[in-house]
């Protein structure tokens, strides 16, 4: 069974359902709740600090990335982040969306699908709008495919469209 907090409010008093959390007491829940939104997360900035860790984790150093002033006269007019980071952000939007109790372990199983329709600026904001795909117990615990959307503040294009699999034990 499944509760949904509202965490804010909005001026006029109405629940700001954007930052809807849901809250479960056990994974297996979330086998009734297969193709429910799950609910949207809250914004996180994207830093240059962020994306140049990053870069250096990776050792992916294109200049698009890493090098504002070159980045500022190319195709972006401005460095943008990897697509890898924005992606990586999943468990992050997961965890802002969905609280369970009675968990033992939380692993990243992969993804079935993923696409970078537009660029996230240096300095922009993401959030993720979750929706459970499908739910399946397997032997090694509950396989849930989520649909993430990451939206990418002030632009009509998602940043990010993705199946993210995840094993809840």
């Amino acid at each position: 069974m499944s509760d949904t907090a509202v965490t804010s409010t909005l001026a006029s008093g109405q629940p700001d359902w954007s930052a809807m959390v849901t809250q479960l007491s056990k994974p297996a829940d979330l086998l009734g709740m297969v193709g429910q939104d799950i609910g949207t997360g809250q914004w996180h900035a994207i830093t240059q600090h962020q994306v140049n860790l990053f870069a250096d984790a990776t050792h992916d150093h294109q200049w698009i990335h890493v090098e504002p002033e070159r980045a500022a006269k190319g195709p972006y007019g401005g460095t943008i982040a990897h697509g890898y980071l924005t992606l990586s952000f999943c468990p992050v939007f997961l965890d802002d969306v969905l609280k369970i109790d009675a968990v033992t372990a939380v692993v990243n199983y992969g993804v079935n699908r993923v696409r970078f329709p537009a660029p996230v600026p240096v300095g922009s904001r993401i959030r993720g709008h979750v929706r459970l795909v499908s739910a399946q117990p397997k032997p090694a615990g509950l396989e849930c495919a989520f649909g993430i959307l990451v939206e990418l503040e002030g632009s009509d294009r998602p940043a990010c469209v993705i199946e993210a699999l995840v094993i809840y034990r």
